[in-house]
């Protein structure tokens, strides 16, 4: 099946994929978005292409050498089918209540017959851009591309990217960048905003409304549930909340920091959601502050899981009025402090090979802990080791991490004699699989993003076949598996993209 052109109904020419569009957001009325088209991009070009979220939206698989796709998905086009609209919402940044928000770059296309949303962000401003541009950068652009698609290929829940196009159009930040859109794709971009604004506007009806929207698409177990008094809100607030505590542990485990953990960058499907200044950690440190206009270092690496509670009891203050008592709504939410911590702690053990839980495997994860942070041992590189070391008992690229070398061979004894208790090969293989080898380093999205400045696009296609199989060998790129250079150091990260 090729892409073909038709002509809609308000004369402009719509590109036809032979994609269903049934668009139940929109359908939702007025009070949830505003209707309109995207701002063109000018004389776009191709820059990052995931083939895999072509094949999952059911596209024809030469979609990456389209003319009207790149037009399309660049906003100068419309999609037979589709209905662009941009939705509105509230939330809590920096734990400080914002008010209105909505989605001020960004458009909701609409939903395809394979159960998919497809968003285009930085397509023009909105009615909710808040003096903003409504444009979004190439330097952010790749970015949000490239972790999409590697958070996805480390199995942790995500919105996805399909694709990024450029544009030599000039965009003004802290210096003259040049405009980009990434081509987003999820089951649903619905956030704990959503839900907030209604409450916060006194509209019960479009509260209502939303949450039997999302309960009868997404959570359909909440109807005709025995816990809460057969009471659907309640059950979704425990829903969500078990949803984002399990996506806790998964960043946690891999070492991944959000860096802007607002109420409206929560997705109600408990998906990792809007990559701004994200990153993942190089040397271990619980205290480490990714983005650097978090000043008060809110959004720490190590305090994360306590944010996202914090976010969830937004959302429960937000049901409140369809949940009817607070103590349902508190009943609701206190899974999520069993659920956290029982996930982060299966993820741990997975990660040092262990399958059955036994009495020492606190202590032991415990002390390896510690042992990373007091020397900022590099997170993803000391687990990757460590996996071998479980297969070839060869310490010495464990210990050349480590300046107190003493210290860790007293781990080591502990960690030898747990893993004797285990199926060593079984053990190895399992970490292999969860310790990843290549993750979405700052200083290789750096290099990429100043190849693609120069419209060299090889490395944004490079990186991201890397990061697509993080857990695979891949011989013949070790750098990009290596140390980051000193001078990555220096990369500041910001809400600015």
């Amino acid at each position: 099946m090729s892409v073909a052109t038709e002509v809609s109904l308000d004369g402009k020419t719509a590109v036809d994929t032979g994609l269903g569009w049934v668009n139940r957001y929109a359908a939702l009325g007025p009070a949830f978005h505003t209707a309109l088209p995207p701002q063109p991009l000018p004389a776009p070009y191709w820059v990052g292409q995931s083939r895999a979220v072509g094949r999952a939206l059911g596209l024809p698989e030469d979609w990456t050498h389209s003319q009207d796709l790149l037009q399309a998905f660049s906003g100068n086009r419309p999609l037979a089918g589709s209905q662009s609209v941009a939705t509105v919402y509230s939330g809590h940044q920096f734990g400080v209540w914002a008010g209105q928000l909505g989605d001020g770059r960004a458009l909701l296309l609409g939903e395809t017959e394979s159960g998919l949303e497809l968003q285009l962000k930085g397509a023009g401003r909105t009615p909710y851009s808040r003096m903003g541009d409504g444009r979004a950068v190439l330097r952010s652009s790749i970015r949000e591309f490239l972790c999409s698609e590697a958070m996805h290929g480390l199995g942790i829940p995500t919105t996805r990217a399909l694709c990024v196009t450029g544009s030599d159009a000039p965009i003004r930040r802290e210096e003259i960048e040049t405009a980009a859109v990434v081509t987003r794709v999820a089951p649903s971009f619905i956030r704990f905003g959503h839900f907030e604004h209604f409450a916060a506007n006194d509209q019960p009806e479009e509260l209502r409304r939303l949450a039997d929207f999302v309960i009868d698409h997404y959570y359909p177990a909440c109807r005709g549930t025995d816990k809460f008094a057969g009471n659907a809100y309640a059950a979704l607030l425990e829903a969500v909340s078990e949803r984002t505590a399990a996506l806790l542990a998964q960043w946690q485990a891999v070492g991944f920091c959000h860096g802007v953990m607002n109420t409206d960058n929560m997705s109600i499907l408990g998906l990792t959601l809007d990559y701004g200044p994200f990153q993942f950690l190089d040397g271990y440190n619980p205290a480490h502050i990714c983005n650097h206009s978090d000043t008060q270092g809110r959004y720490a690496y190590g305090r994360q899981p306590n944010i996202a509670y914090w976010n969830l009891f937004c959302l429960g203050q937000a049901l409140l009025p369809l949940i009817g008592e607070q103590e349902l709504a508190l009943a609701a939410l206190e899974s999520y402090k069993t659920v956290f911590p029982a996930e982060l702690e299966q993820r741990l053990r997975a990660k040092l090979g262990l399958q059955a839980s036994r009495p020492e495997d606190r202590a032991l994860v415990e002390g390896i802990l510690k042992l990373l942070a007091q020397e900022r041992v590099d997170h993803t590189i000391f687990w990757r080791r460590l996996s071998h070391y479980a297969g070839d008992a060869q310490a010495a690229p464990v210990r050349d991490l480590f300046l107190d070398r003493t210290a860790l061979d007293d781990w080591l004894k502990q960690y030898d004699a747990r893993l004797a208790l285990e199926d060593g090969a079984r053990a190895a293989a399992t970490m292999l699989g969860t310790n990843p080898k290549f993750i979405l380093r700052n200083h290789l999205g750096e290099l990429v993003i100043r190849q693609a400045r120069e419209k060299d696009f090889s490395g944004v296609a490079r990186l991201l076949a890397l990061l697509e199989n993080p857990y695979a060998e891949h011989p013949g790129h070790e750098a990009e598996a290596g140390f980051p250079p000193e001078w990555a150091t220096s990369i500041e990260i910001s809400c600015s993209s």
